[in-house]
């Protein structure tokens, strides 16, 4: 397993010690293991050789994403899906957020007929689980594509730019880099940015808890947003050139 790991103290504007580690698993093309914290989340990308049915015909691809969290991963164990007899529907509005996000990274002309299906597992959950879905997804993604590239399906990657995504919030007055769930549960804003590795926005996800925020308070929570996701993008980029 091929590991990037940055082990920096959190700070108010730092990042939790996170830990990519690709290859996890032995059969998805791309699998990795991101530990942001102590949140861990699986995430696998996997790859079926047909379109869904609204694009079949047009020679194009999709990416569609599944999020979970296992019973064990929290305090309280969290009743299985299948045993509820329904969805869960945080679980699915994540999923298409996952979706959504790491589409933005492919050229979806050039991966031709093809599904991926990244499955994001959340195997311990403190705070910001759907962000470490996106950026573990992302190096499971590009895993898996240069594994189709390889194989001689594609003849290039159609990976157009990396995608990270990190939370921020207003915590006691001060805006605060990646929140875990202490932060989280009580944070006075509440933000989740998706961002490109050229510095572009893809989806920000924002909640006034209490008082309404402001233009300044946004624009810091911004900054503190593109300074995490920076950091996000050269350690997923760093684990794949290790």
């Amino acid at each position: 397993m091929k590991k990037g790991t940055d082990t920096a103290m959190k700070r108010k504007d730092g990042l939790r010690p996170v830990t990519i580690e690709r290859g996890y698993t032995c059969h998805a093309p791309g699998s990795v293991l991101i530990k942001q914290g102590n949140t861990w989340v699986l995430c696998t990308a996997s790859v079926e050789d047909k379109a869904p049915p609204f694009l079949r015909g047009t020679g194009k691809g999709w990416l569609t994403a599944e999020y979970g969290m296992l019973p064990g991963s929290t305090v309280t164990r969290k009743e299985r899906d299948i045993k509820r007899g329904k969805p869960d529907a945080r679980g699915t509005e994540i999923g298409r957020l996952i979706g959504r996000a790491l589409r933005a990274a492919l050229d979806l002309d050039k991966l031709g007929e093809r599904t991926i299906t990244i499955d994001c597992d959340v195997l311990q959950a403190d705070g910001g689980t759907r962000c470490a879905s996106i950026t573990g997804g992302m190096v499971a993604l590009a895993d898996a594509l240069d594994k189709l590239v390889a194989d001689g399906v594609l003849e290039s990657s159609p990976l157009l730019r990396w995608v990270s995504a990190v939370s921020v919030g207003i915590c006691g007055g001060v805006p605060t880099l990646d929140l875990d769930y202490e932060h989280d549960s009580s944070a006075d804003v509440d933000l989740n940015v998706v961002m490109t590795d050229d510095g572009r926005f893809v989806e920000l996800q924002g909640t006034a808890e209490h008082e309404p925020f402001t233009d300044e308070q946004l624009d810091a929570l911004k900054a503190l947003a593109k300074k995490g996701n920076r950091q996000l993008s050269k350690l997923q980029k760093a684990c794949r050139n290790g």
